[in-house]
């Protein structure tokens, strides 16, 4: 019923592919770590990521078969684009120019590859940048706003996400959130005042030792506090994550991941998801795949952000102070981000209004106004709305799950029981998992 109300949604507001330029964005460089991308894009991607190079002459042609289609696909872009939202349009010109970088690069390291492919790229690329410049032209005649209003909202975070709240009771959370947030990481800063600051990783050699050795602690403490039932796929699966050194400027992420790259594998939850997909297929056909409209958020962010404070409240940083400060910044920036998204729905904000806000919001001056990632949250948020408010909500709803089994298990929970049965229910909404696992459904959900 969700996915049909997700369809249903799209028909009758979001349209993205009359609204939103960024709809048509087809070429991938890096993997997602969700079950599918995030937000609305037309079929037929060519997920860069997923092939080995130098390719083979069977994955040229294939990935020739979806590098040619965006031609075609950019000039029907140009008929059903008739939306009036200014920030969408605008930000949407933005990602097809990214596009064209990103097939720039991709020319480059096909190298000679046999067949058409390095031509194929070439037009495919010539065709984005003549799309880019259609919509540079037409963004001054957009004056509209682009957010859904709150009476859309309501009915999406009902029908389509399953969350029992309406937006103004998401917006009184994440200003809760926020508010909890920045008062817990001041309280964290007077404990650690005769403690040392944390220096940032600086050189390649110390990244690949660091990330090397947060992985194999946090698998070690995982086992050795029996949180969770260690299966032999889970550690290759964060190791092929870890990423190379960059010396900066640093995005936000990085911030947290150079001072202690052990908090963010555990937001690496993620690619655990995927990888028992991968190995440990659901028994159930329906929960096997990925469910349509990321209707999965509230529990996929959900779980992988509230694991964040889970496994500092477990004794994960008890050796390291400074670490639990690093727990609250995020936390600070998933509020901050989330009410970007929800004031820019309402049409209260635009989304530069959002993003300065947003960094404003996020401690330490770490969420830079003149670097890619704040704008370019806000703009997945106004393309998918409730995506930015699902990392805390869906902690909230997960945290209540969590709740409830131990009242009801009493002397016999424990958290390797609860999070055996909270992977097995599969990446499905957090309200269905409430369900599933306490027999207590939820009393927002309809009779049918």
């Amino acid at each position: 019923r969700a996915e049909m109300n997700g369809l249903d949604f799209d028909h009758r507001v979001l349209g993205p592919w009359a609204k939103n330029p960024a709809f048509y964005v087809t070429v991938f460089p890096g993997r997602s770590d969700q079950p599918a991308r995030e937000g609305h894009n037309a079929v037929g991607a060519v997920e860069i990521w997923s092939y080995t190079f130098p390719l083979s002459s069977a994955d040229a042609d294939r990935m020739a078969s979806g590098i040619r289609a965006i031609p075609g696909l950019l000039e029907q872009a140009q008929k059903n684009l008739v939306g009036n939202g200014k920030d969408l349009w605008e930000f949407g010109t933005k990602s097809m120019r990214r596009q064209s970088a990103d097939l720039e690069a991709l020319s480059a390291r096909v190298g000679e590859t046999p067949g058409s492919l390095k031509s194929d790229i070439a037009r495919a690329r010539q065709s984005t940048d003549a799309f880019a410049v259609w919509l540079a032209s037409q963004l001054a005649s957009k004056k509209g706003s682009s957010g859904i209003g709150i009476e859309h909202y309501d009915w999406y975070l009902k029908h389509v996400q399953l969350v029992p709240h309406t937006w103004r009771d998401v917006v009184t959370l994440m200003e809760r959130e926020l508010g909890r947030a920045h008062a817990f990481l001041a309280l964290e800063e007077k404990r650690n005042a005769a403690q040392p600051q944390q220096v940032p990783i600086g050189s390649a050699e110390e990244h690949t030792r660091r990330f090397s050795d947060a992985i194999t602690e946090y698998m070690a403490f995982l086992r050795d506090r029996e949180i969770l039932t260690i299966k032999p796929w889970m550690e290759p699966a964060l190791r092929a994550q870890v990423g190379r050194f960059n010396p900066g400027p640093r995005e936000f992420f990085s911030e947290i991941d150079y001072r202690d790259p052990e908090i963010m594998r555990t937001h690496g939850y993620h690619w655990f998801d995927l990888a028992r997909m991968t190995n440990e297929p659901h028994p159930s056909p329906i929960r096997r795949g990925p469910l349509l409209y990321n209707i999965f958020i509230t529990k996929t962010e959900g779980h992988a952000t509230g694991w964040e404070e889970m496994m500092m409240q477990a004794g994960m940083f008890d050796g390291r102070p400074r670490s639990r400060e690093l727990i609250y910044v995020l936390l600070a920036q998933r509020a901050a981000r989330a009410l970007g998204d929800l004031r820019m729905h309402a049409n209260e904000w635009a989304l530069e209004e959002a993003a300065k806000r947003t960094a404003a919001n996020t401690p330490r001056g770490w969420l830079r106004l003149d670097a890619n990632l704040v704008r370019a949250e806000q703009h997945l948020y106004l393309q998918q709305p409730a995506y930015g408010t699902s990392y805390l909500v869906g902690k909230m709803q997960i945290e209540q799950i969590m709740a409830v089994r131990r009242r009801q298990l009493g002397d016999q929970f424990s958290i390797s029981r609860f999070m055996d049965e909270f992977d097995a229910a599969g990446l499905i909404p957090a309200a269905l998992v409430h369900w599933e696992l306490t027999g207590e459904k939820p009393s927002f959900l309809p009779a049918r």
